[in-house]
């Protein structure tokens, strides 16, 4: 199996998108050259070892197409400690919750949002174990 290593998404402001993800989540943002297409590389976690080093796999599923529910797009699920504080961080850098969150059994909280750029993605708060 070919395991996800990167994501992309688009963006029409660099600098506003750098501030929305150093403010929600703060992550390092290093902001490449016209050389490098001005992308915008975004680091989420620190590295086990070497770059080279294998860490965890990220996992996905597929959900059947609904003509009446809306987003309906590609996005990415990013875990985070406690969803209510960062729905407010979300929120406060500019972006748009989408609704409450909403409980995965076994699995934890989940909630949709919009970043600056429109983008939808989501926030899990895993369930903790024996919880």
């Amino acid at each position: 199996m070919d395991p996800v290593v990167h994501f992309e998404m688009p963006y029409d402001d660099r600098e506003r998108i750098a501030r929305f993800y150093r403010a929600a989540f703060e992550w390092e943002l290093q902001m490449l050259g016209p050389d490098m297409g001005n992308y915008v590389l975004a680091t989420t976690a620190e590295r086990d070892g070497p770059p080279e080093a294998k860490r965890g796999a990220i996992n996905g599923g597929f959900f059947p197409r609904q003509p009446d529910m809306p987003g309906q797009h590609p996005s990415v699920v990013i875990a985070v400690e406690d969803i209510a504080a960062s729905s407010r961080k979300v929120k406060d850098a500019g972006g748009e919750v989408l609704g409450e969150p909403m409980e995965i059994p076994g699995v934890g909280l989940y909630v949709a949002f919009f970043d600056t750029e429109r983008n939808r993605l989501s926030m899990l708060q895993p369930k903790r174990a024996g919880a």
